[in-house]
């Protein structure tokens, strides 16, 4: 229920909102008692939305959506028409990187124009999705050009996919604003919900959030070069680990090996990387290990078992587990590459059916070989027939496994 705060609160518009960063958020305002507004292309996604239906897997999402659209506080549109009635306009396009690992503009210009002839002076456009350092700058440009009296802040979400309603509410959030009475009307927007609030200049906050996603890679990239270190000596990682981790709490943040994805790592350490003027050698250091850790798999159940003649298996397709969103999933590489060294390729996976995945059921019967692409709670008690190879760097079967570490479940703590 919304905390005590006037009956009359600004109307807010989410654009993109129909995604894992903006619609979680969009149900947060409305929760709160504000008047939102998603806006988004994806006309399926706004179709199931106003269904009364989460597009995507998310920590007390259903409940959220439902209450938020009893209140009659929450819309969805396809149009932008209705952003030119609201006060805060919430941006969660970023930057993303294009294949030379540089970051474009391209999207978040594109969702911009589209949004111009809808935009009224004395708005607040926040940008919330991760960009390169100085865009928040180069937008506040990009509408006085045009000749927009918009103010623009930069609030970058900072919570783990699929646990956003409740991390909103308990971790801190940064804000930033080129002028002060701004960043105080920003503020009060998120004091509505958030535990704590930190205040930043623009572009420290930029980076802060670039920071901290690419500290995250690294940590994964530094587990993952030990485990190929273990692994390439025949030795148990798991039981090095759990030695390195046990009661020793100078260890006790090292995470898991595993497979280092998802749509915001890599592309955040790359853009950090190109605001260094590709001075960060361990950014690309990191990439290099995490984006090769496939790769050394395979290579490891090749040195095992001859793959020609095998068919062979991936358990779980999401970039992380518990979700049921493929974007960056490093599965999808691992799939490419096994289809070069073995006869047949199958993929599973609970949550993700794209027309290419098969049963868990099939999967099990007909591979001689499984790799755990993502560790999923399904997967914890399975047991693969006797005789198959499994390669698990992340540990999720335990003891099951022929090639990699060998301690319980419980004790990893891999890449989200």
């Amino acid at each position: 229920m919304p905390r005590n705060q006037p009956a009359t609160r600004p109307p807010i518009a989410v654009i993109g909102g129909a995604g894992h960063v903006g619609l979680p958020l969009a149900l947060t305002f409305a929760n709160e008692g504000h008047p939102t507004l998603i806006y988004d292309i994806d006309g399926p996604k706004i179709e199931r939305i106003l269904a009364g239906h989460m597009p995507f897997r998310e920590e007390g999402g259903q409940e959220a959506l439902s209450q938020a659209l009893a209140s009659g506080l929450l819309r969805a549109s396809v149009s932008p028409e209705g952003l030119r009635d609201c006060e805060f306009l919430v941006l969660v396009v970023g930057t993303p990187v294009d294949e030379h690992l540089n970051p474009t503009f391209n999207a978040i210009h594109r969702a911009l124009e589209g949004c111009l002839p809808y935009l009224v002076d004395g708005q607040i456009l926040i940008l919330r999705s991760t960009v390169f350092p100085g865009i928040s700058a180069h937008i506040r440009r990009f509408l006085a050009e045009r000749g927009l009296q918009i103010e623009v802040a930069f609030c970058p979400e900072r919570v783990a996919q699929g646990f956003s309603l409740r991390e909103f509410r308990e971790l801190p959030q940064i804000i930033s604003a080129f002028d002060e009475q701004i960043l105080s009307r920003v503020r009060r927007l998120f004091e509505g919900f958030s535990a704590e609030i930190l205040e930043l200049p623009p572009m420290e906050a930029e980076l802060a959030k670039l920071m901290t996603n690419a500290w995250r890679y690294l940590q994964f990239a530094a587990v993952n070069q030990f485990y190929m270190i273990a692994a390439q000596s025949g030795l148990d990682f798991q039981r090095i680990l759990h030695a390195c981790r046990h009661r020793y709490p100078r260890m006790a943040g090292m995470p898991g090996p595993g497979l280092a994805a998802g749509p915001c790592l890599v592309k955040d350490t790359m853009q950090l990387a190109a605001f260094s003027q590709n001075s960060f050698a361990l950014g690309h250091g990191a990439m290099l290990i995490n984006e090769g850790l496939p790769a050394f798999l395979i290579e490891q159940a090749a040195r095992q078992t001859d793959l020609g003649d095998k068919t062979v298996g991936i358990l779980g397709m999401a970039f992380k587990a518990g979700s049921d969103d493929p974007r960056d999933s490093l599965s999808y590489k691992m799939r490419k590459l096994l289809t070069l060294r073995a006869a047949r390729v199958l993929c599973t996976d609970p949550y993700i059916q794209d027309g290419r995945t098969v049963s868990i059921q099939q999967v099990l019967e007909e591979c001689q070989v499984l790799f755990v692409g993502t560790p999923h709670p399904e997967y914890r008690s399975l047991r693969p027939r006797p005789g198959t190879v499994v390669v698990d760097v992340w540990n999720c079967l335990g003891e099951t496994q022929e090639i990699g570490p060998s301690a319980t479940a419980d004790e990893k703590d891999g890449p989200e």
